[in-house]
């Protein structure tokens, strides 16, 4: 045998060896090691004791750890770009939160493209946010509030999760239909704001409600009103912001599952059963509730109509009310 024969042989022999292998990996059962489960906000926050609570109940499931990976920074921009570009192997999942809505209706540039590299999985919940302020302001009600406002425009200071975030878009939504000044200071994510206001750095916040509750209840920081349409269940006694003076008002938070974009379809499938099947135990649902979050699955297909609509919605919010996100 001639030595070109010798090397077509050998090349031959490779490729088969190659094509072997790849057919052994896509019938090996998934999931066969941890999952990373990428959430773009610090711990702590709304978002990562959701993530938490599904991710043990998911990897209980799928007989496999679900790892928490906190990545906070620019809304959660930082966070989703890493999920955005990580492989579509079915090892990575994404927390989105309300915030990327937010942003992407606001337009701008960001380093991935929303609605192309990233794959709905399902919907995970809902949850309002909390307006509190620090227990120094002269203020137990939302009208009380404006009116102190008023009487000091641009003293007051409210935190936020960051620009753009949820917790931002409610602060300045509220400040556009109470009609008042007050000075924006943005924080890296839901905790380190919570904390400059229960230290009376900021005066107040609207924070998510499964973080801040707790600071409330302990009378480190008054709880005012809540952001949704309704009363939450974990906090009956707090009213509405809409119910309180400002008619027509509602910013909520919400979280839905994400993958990379070319996840293959049969373990978007498994994840979705997983997720589903964690979203629908009592135990986590009790949990989350009690918190003040609504458990809310669906299809893929209904995650991507809800995020577009969430898109639609905020893009006209920040274009109405005149909002700056720079």
């Amino acid at each position: 045998m001639n030595v070109s024969i010798l090397s077509l042989v050998m090349a031959v022999a490779a490729c088969v060896v190659v094509d072997a292998a790849a057919a052994a990996a896509e019938r090996a059962p998934y999931p066969a090691r941890p999952i990373r489960f990428m959430v773009p906000f610090p711990a702590g926050g709304g978002a990562d004791i959701v993530a938490r609570a599904i991710g043990q109940k998911m990897g209980e499931s799928l007989g496999q750890q679900i790892v928490i990976d906190n990545r906070p920074g620019a809304a959660g921009v930082i966070g989703t770009d890493i999920a955005a570009k990580a492989a579509p192997d079915g090892y990575t999942m994404l927390m989105l939160s309300s915030n990327l809505a937010i942003l992407e209706g606001a337009g701008g540039q960001r380093p991935y493209d929303l609605m192309k590299d990233l794959h709905a999985v399902s919907m995970i919940a809902v949850a309002p946010n909390i307006l509190i302020v620090h227990p120094a302001v002269p203020a137990r009600t939302v009208q009380e509030l404006v009116a102190h406002a008023k009487a000091q425009p641009g003293k007051l200071h409210f935190a936020s999760n960051g620009v753009g975030s949820s917790s931002h878009l409610s602060a300045e939504l509220f400040r556009s239909m109470a009609g008042v000044n007050m000075v924006h200071v943005p924080y890296k994510g839901g905790p380190p704001g919570v904390t400059a206001t229960i230290a009376g750095e900021t005066q107040l916040m609207f924070s998510a409600i499964l973080h801040v509750l707790p600071h409330a209840k302990a009378g480190r920081v008054r709880a005012l009103a809540v952001s949704s349409r309704a009363r939450s269940q974990a906090a009956p006694q707090v009213p509405t912001v809409a119910e309180a003076g400002l008619a027509g008002y509602e910013s909520i938070q919400w979280w839905l599952m994400m993958v990379p974009a070319a996840t293959p379809g049969p373990i978007v499938g498994r994840l979705h059963g997983a997720l589903s099947g964690a979203l629908s135990a009592a135990d986590l649902k009790e949990r989350l509730s009690s918190q003040g979050a609504e458990p809310l699955s669906g299809t893929p297909e209904e995650g991507v109509r809800y995020l577009r609509a969430e898109i639609a919605k905020w893009g006209k919010i920040v274009k109405t009310a005149g909002i700056r996100l720079d």
